[in-house]
């Protein structure tokens, strides 16, 4: 999981790091709010952890604007010493999905978090189809019009990043966070990588799936999708 925590007090930061390190996530800071809102916008995290009083742009701003620009829904834990039911309810009005009063339990904290990573996962069924594409997440496989696609690991992780994502474009630098998260590879890698997967979905087939948007990303374009 890949987690920014967004807190002006550098000793709460230093104890939620040290505390979630033994979790072998991946976190980034940021100490004021504009830094945190440029961050959210420009890389894909799993979870915010966003406090209330910040330098600049305050929590509540930030959590407004980031759920005005995001093209994604990212989920955001508020993490505030502002303990009335006011705050709350203006928190959750503006969009945050969880709300932590300080001070707080390290354990509950983490706790929450994988709560809520994994609320993008209810009630959804282990098969992903999208038109003649069907991907079993359980079992790493993948059909074009009932043909098995045979992909190797970092193709198939690519092919379920971006039908999970599809209408959406997903970026170069989204996708290698997404698929190598904390040991980063060059862009050649993702080419060739890209390169075995079109290979697979797209060669033996009359029309690829898988588009490039040059200085943007890469897409999975179905039959039904508007042009």
């Amino acid at each position: 999981m890949k987690i920014l925590i967004i807190e002006d007090n550098r000793d709460i930061a230093a104890n939620i790091a040290e505390f979630l390190a033994t979790e072998n996530w991946q976190l980034d800071f940021a100490h004021n709010g504009q830094l945190g809102l440029q961050l959210a916008l420009e890389h894909y995290y799993d979870l915010l952890i966003l406090d209330l009083m910040l330098p600049g742009l305050d929590g509540w701003q930030l959590c407004t604007e980031l759920r005005r620009q995001a093209d994604r829904h990212i989920p955001i834990l508020m993490l505030t010493a502002r303990d009335s039911l006011h705050d709350k309810v203006k928190g959750f009005e503006l969009g945050a999905d969880d709300y932590l009063t300080k001070p707080f339990a390290l354990p509950e904290l983490k706790m929450r978090c994988m709560a809520l990573s994994r609320r993008h996962e209810v009630n959804q069924p282990h098969d992903l189809t999208l038109g003649p594409l069907v991907i079993d997440k359980g079992a790493n496989q993948a059909w074009r019009d009932g043909v098995a696609l045979n992909l190797n690991p970092i193709p198939f992780k690519i092919l379920l990043v971006l039908a999970q994502a599809h209408p959406r474009v997903v970026t170069r630098s989204e996708l290698i966070e997404r698929i190598w998260q904390d040991e980063p590879t060059d862009s050649d890698a993702l080419r060739s990588h890209i390169y075995q997967l079109r290979q697979k979905l797209d060669k033996p087939f009359t029309t690829p799936l898988l588009h490039t948007l040059h200085h943007l990303g890469f897409t999975l374009k179905l039959p039904h999708d508007p042009s």
